[in-house]
């Protein structure tokens, strides 16, 4: 059986349960752990009794450490902050052999589990961004994405995931300084760090926005295991926001457009026990400085702002 962890609030809920119920289809056995960010989203994951998932407070989870430094973070910062300490809690709390994290906004197209076996006797699990060559943010975002990484409990896993940890308690902000950003960049040098860690080689496994202009989708050969929705929000005035890199059409058709379905079906399901709006719709900005970042990303093809009903009829 394979162990996942995630967390996400109240405002990522439709994004994370899809994740969950996309894994549910493509995978075999396997139990996920959900940190559940705020009370609202503990208490609705709970109500809904999730088949093979246990559900984590942040009550549970924060100790001392997390909590002397959570004030000095933004939300977004704190989840960051928080991705090491949910693997590891997870691995030592439960007694798992390994633990793979997963990001809320993946999707799986196909079962993880021929990702996992390429760790072979390995203890870590990690997984390159892959840029497209044009939009190559290595430098500044880093050499591999937190968005799947598996960790043994083994000592080499748990030594790897001890000192993440400390570092990501010590700094974990949304801006490059001294080489950091966030959580990530802390994984650049970790293939000659640490032993036993192996770099994912299935092309599957993460394809995402920066990525996706690499591959054709029409090659029978190519199998999509995961995509990773990064950026994709929901706007007010029945709008959306998919990506800030370019997206073909039948990008949209045959990978956003079942995403966005899936999501629209949970939110009715959602609505039988509140009205909360679990997508965590956001406003447009209007100034003027993202009125000419729009003209910019109109000229280079990066605009990505469509109606829910222009993509829902592709």
């Amino acid at each position: 059986m394979h162990n996942y962890c995630t967390l996400f609030n109240s405002n990522y809920l439709t994004r994370g349960l899809a994740m969950y119920e996309s894994l549910k289809t493509h995978s075999g056995s396997f139990h996920l752990f959900i940190f559940a960010f705020d009370d609202r989203s503990f208490n609705l994951l709970n109500k809904l009794q999730l088949d093979f998932v246990t559900v984590i407070s942040l009550q549970e989870f924060e100790d001392n450490q997390l909590l002397a430094v959570k004030d000095s973070r933004s939300a977004g910062e704190y989840c960051w902050t928080c991705t090491p300490s949910i693997i590891k809690y997870s691995i030592e709390h439960y007694t798992l052999d390994s633990c793979t994290y997963l990001d809320a906004d993946l999707y799986f197209f196909g079962d993880p589990a021929i990702l996992l076996n390429e760790i072979g006797d390995k203890s870590i699990l990690i997984t390159e961004h892959r840029y497209t060559p044009k939009y190559d943010q290595s430098s500044t975002s880093g050499i591999y994405c937190v968005q799947f990484m598996t960790f043994k409990n083994t000592k080499q896993g748990i030594e790897a995931l001890t000192w993440w940890r400390n570092a990501c308690l010590d700094w974990c902000y949304s801006r490059v300084e001294d080489g950091k950003f966030g959580d990530q960049k802390y994984l650049d040098d970790w293939t000659t760090r640490f032993e036993g860690v192996h770099v994912l080689q299935h092309l599957g496994g993460g394809v995402a926005p920066w990525n996706i202009q690499q591959y054709d989708l029409e090659k029978k050969e190519f199998q999509i295991i995961f995509y990773h929705f990064q950026n994709f929000r929901f706007l007010d005035n029945n709008q959306l926001e998919l990506s800030i890199y370019p997206l073909k059409k039948n990008v949209l058709r045959s990978i956003y457009k079942p995403y966005l379905l899936h999501l629209e079906r949970l939110k009715q399901t959602l609505l039988q026990y509140d009205s909360y709006d679990y997508h965590g719709t956001a406003k447009l900005p209007t100034d003027w400085k993202n009125f000419f970042r729009n003209i910019k990303r109109i000229l280079q093809n990066r605009y990505n702002i469509y109606t829910k009903t222009y993509i829902e009829e592709l």
